[in-house]
C-alpha cells in the first residue's frame, strides 16, 4: 500500500534521497575501510569488522562492511591463480618473452604440447546448499569429498597453426621411458614430422628433460623450442585444457567412471577449434606472440 501510494501521489516508486536509516560511517571512514581492504585485499568481510573495531572502538557487522565495499567499487572475486617464480625465474621469462616479441611467422612452425590432468568430480571449493536450520546433517545437504586424490584421467595432446594432434589418454605415472613409448614414438614425432619446419614446444618437466628424451628428439632430428623453467602458464595449449575443463563443469550430465570422463573429453578436445584466435585464422601474423608474450610479462615483474 505504502508503494501504492507513494506511486498515486508522487509518481515514483524509489525512495527520496537522504531518507531511510543513516549509515554508522562517514565518507572518511568509508576511505578508512577502503584502504584497509586494499591493504589485505584477502581479507574476508569478518575480519576487516575485527580489525575496524580494533582501530576505531566501534563495532561494525560483516554485512555493512560488504555493503560499504561494493558502494565504493570494491567487489570479492575469484583471484587469479599463479605459479610462484623467484627473482631468477622472472628474469628469464621476461628474457624469452623479449627474445621472441618479433617472431610474427615463426609461430606458424611452433607445435605446442603439454600434459593436463580432468578430475571425475569438480569441486571448486565454493559449492553451497539451501537449507533451513537444523538440516545440516541431512543426507542431501552433504557433499561427499574423497580424502585421497581424486580419480581423473590424465591426457596429452599438442596444437599447430590450424591443426592438433590426436589426444592420448595417460595412465599411471609418467616416466621418461614411457613418454617415448607411448608419446614421443607414436603421436608426437609423426605429427612433428607432417609439418614442414616444425618447431617442437614442451615444459620442463622431468619426463620431458630426461638424457635418454635429449638423445631420442636428437636422433630424430627434432628441433625444440627453448622454455624458461617454471612456465607451463605461458604455452597457449593451456586455454585449451582451460575451456575443456570449464566445459567439464558446465555439463549437468553425471560421469561415472574415469573412462565417461576421456571420452568427454576427448570429444570436448576434437570440437575445439585449430586456431587460437579470429586474427589467426585470417592469417594475421604476430597474434600468437602476442598472446605468449602478453599474459608473460604481466607475471614477470
Amino acid at each position: 500500500m505504502r508503494v501504492w501510494k507513494q506511486w498515486t501521489d508522487e509518481c515514483r516508486t524509489t525512495r527520496k534521497s537522504g531518507s531511510g536509516p543513516r549509515n554508522v560511517t562517514s565518507a572518511r571512514d568509508d576511505r578508512h575501510l577502503v584502504r584497509m581492504a586494499r591493504t589485505d585485499r584477502t581479507a574476508s568481510s569478518r575480519q576487516l569488522a575485527a580489525l575496524w573495531s580494533i582501530a576505531t572502538g566501534v563495532s561494525l557487522c560483516a554485512s555493512s562492511i560488504r555493503r560499504r565495499l561494493l558502494q565504493c567499487g570494491l567487489r570479492a572475486r575469484t583471484p587469479l591463480y599463479r605459479i610462484p617464480l623467484t627473482h631468477d625465474h622472472r628474469r628469464l621469462r621476461l628474457q624469452w618473452a623479449n627474445q621472441h616479441r618479433d617472431w610474427r611467422a615463426d609461430w606458424q612452425h611452433v607445435v605446442f604440447s603439454d600434459e593436463s590432468r580432468f578430475n571425475l568430480w569438480y569441486h571448486d571449493g565454493r559449492i553451497r546448499v539451501r537449507r533451513y536450520a537444523g538440516e545440516r546433517h541431512l543426507p542431501e545437504c552433504i557433499i561427499e569429498r574423497h580424502s585421497g586424490r581424486t580419480p581423473g584421467v590424465m591426457v596429452w595432446g599438442a596444437i599447430a597453426y590450424h591443426r592438433r594432434s590426436q589426444l592420448l589418454r595417460i595412465v599411471g605415472n609418467l616416466n621418461s621411458n614411457r613418454y617415448i613409448r607411448e608419446v614421443l614414438q607414436p603421436e608426437a614425432v609423426p605429427f612433428l614430422q607432417s609439418l614442414p619446419g616444425a618447431v617442437f614446444q614442451q615444459d620442463n618437466a622431468r619426463p620431458h628433460t630426461a638424457r635418454i628424451v635429449k638423445s631420442f628428439f636428437a636422433a630424430q632430428q627434432v628441433q625444440l623450442l627453448p622454455w624458461p623453467a617454471c612456465s607451463p602458464d605461458m604455452s597457449p595449449i593451456e586455454h585449451v585444457w582451460d575451456v575443456i575443463g570449464r566445459r567439464l563443469a558446465r555439463d549437468p550430465r553425471p560421469v561415472a567412471s574415469a573412462d565417461e570422463l576421456w571420452n568427454m573429453v576427448n570429444y570436448l578436445q576434437g570440437s575445439y577449434p585449430y586456431v587460437l584466435s579470429p586474427e589467426l585464422e585470417q592469417g594475421a601474423e604476430g597474434t600468437l606472440c602476442s598472446d605468449v608474450t602478453a599474459g608473460l610479462e604481466n607475471n614477470c615483474t
